[in-house]
């Protein structure tokens, strides 16, 4: 029973929805992290007198903010991803689901 239930599900058009949908949503996130995370690391390697300019008369350099900018983004992509996975995602699974138990 169990390998029947698999291929019900496998062979659900649902369910390859899902799977392309999900997997091409996080590979789009994935590389916009590395872009911005791997930006920030290369500017560190590579471009240090820009990331110790300072801003203002303080002592906050561009570095700060932009380290924070990328904590930032990495929270957004995460509520975007979790976002969508709690509405669209479960949304196709419990039809793929619904569909297999019948």
């Amino acid at each position: 029973m169990q390998d029947d239930l698999i291929r019900r599900v496998a062979s659900n058009p649902k369910y390859q929805e899902l799977k392309s949908k999900r997997a091409t949503f996080g590979w789009l996130l994935t590389a916009s992290m590395m872009v911005v995370y791997y930006g920030f690391i290369l500017l560190v390697a590579f471009n240090k007198p820009l990331l110790a300019t300072k801003i203002g008369a303080g002592v906050i350099t561009l570095g700060m903010p932009l380290g924070i900018g990328v904590l930032v983004f990495t929270i957004i992509v995460t509520n975007i991803y979790v976002r969508r996975a709690n509405t669209e995602y479960d949304d196709l699974t419990a039809q793929v689901v619904k569909a297999a138990l019948k």
